[in-house]
């Protein structure tokens, strides 16, 4: 089954990304050397972003320029949950939910996602 790509309704690629992680179990991050990709909050200054995928076809979409020698990971949603998202709420991290090609798309806070994760895993 061919997937169907992220497009330019944040809504919709929002609303993707939580029955596809609780499908699969994980979500899907970029590492690199210096740890996992991050870039610059469009909505919020000095804040940044950690942006995660709900399919690893999306997220190596994104394996160019500045993550040009990151590589694709898998994050268990249970660890992804009870620690991650903890984590970076903590951090006063957002999360970044299925950008698309252009990275545009939601940015979250980590605490309002773990919700919406509890919700759909009902």
């Amino acid at each position: 089954m061919e997937l169907e790509p992220l497009g330019d309704d944040f809504e919709e690629n929002c609303a993707r990304f939580l029955p596809e992680a609780v499908e699969q179990g994980c979500v899907w991050a970029l590492e690199g050397e210096e740890g996992f990709a991050l870039c610059e909050s469009e909505r919020h200054a000095d804040t940044d972003v950690m942006p995660f995928w709900s399919q690893r076809e999306f997220a190596e979409a994104h394996i160019a320029d500045d993550w040009s020698d990151y590589q694709v990971v898998p994050v268990d949603l249970e660890e992804f949950m009870d620690d991650w998202l903890e984590g970076m709420h903590e951090d006063l991290l957002l999360v970044g939910i299925n950008w698309n090609a252009d990275m545009e798309g939601e940015e979250i806070e980590p605490l309002d996602l773990l919700e919406q994760l509890e919700q759909e895993l009902q």
